[in-house]
């Protein structure tokens, strides 16, 4: 009697049950867009690892998808560099989607398959990249970029060409200063006390406009 059993069936089975909490985690019922988010996830990671390090990941795949992560690899060209912004633009670019979008589906996927590889797989996979991909990959540069200090504006014109003027009526005075104190004086004693009192005089006038003296 044929035996009807899919070979395949376990396999299929597996992926789409790894791809079914992918979409819950994604918060959609989109399953073509949750493969390639997935599957941009798992390039972008991969081609930032070191083939052994991109090996060991694979081996915690479904087999399924442990196709899809192969898929193009090229490991005489890994790793690539550790950029955030060329992960994101990678991923944005892979899954279809915007850039802006990158760090929040990012996390979200990484929250999935942190709930499917074995404990502490992600870990180490977070180990061999610096802190700013680490957060792209987690979703912590998402929340982070509500978190961005907004710099002070800029001084107006008016207000650099007022500090200008100020600093220069400054300078004007103490040169004014020294000047009489280093006219011709009696003796040579006098004239040295005359021109500390300047010197005195002047380093004054200075720190009291507020202009920086070295």
């Amino acid at each position: 009697m044929a035996h009807s059993t899919d070979p395949l069936a376990h396999a299929h089975g597996t992926a789409a049950e790894w791809l079914r909490v992918v979409s819950d985690v994604l918060d959609t019922e989109d399953r073509p867009f949750t493969h390639r988010v997935l599957r941009a996830w798992l390039h972008v990671v991969r081609d930032r690892l070191p083939v052994d390090g991109a090996a060991h990941l694979a081996a915690q795949l479904p087999e399924f998808l442990r196709g899809v992560f192969y898929e193009g690899w090229t490991p005489s060209r890994v790793p690539v560099a550790h950029d955030a912004d060329l992960f994101r633009r990678a991923f944005a670019h892979e899954a279809g989607v915007g850039v802006a979008e990158v760090p929040d589906l990012a996390g979200r996927v990484f929250e999935a398959l942190d709930s499917l590889f074995s404990p502490g797989q992600l870990d180490h996979v977070l180990d061999a990249f610096p802190t700013r991909l680490c957060d792209e990959l987690t979703g912590r540069a998402a929340d982070d970029e509500g978190d961005v200090e907004v710099p002070a504006p800029a001084p107006s014109d008016d207000a650099r060409l007022a500090a200008l003027e100020d600093s220069v009526r400054s300078l004007t005075d103490a040169l004014a200063v020294l000047a009489r104190g280093l006219e011709d004086l009696p003796t040579r004693v006098r004239a040295e006390d005359g021109t500390a009192r300047a010197a005195q005089e002047a380093h004054r006038i200075l720190l009291a406009r507020g202009v920086g003296v070295h």
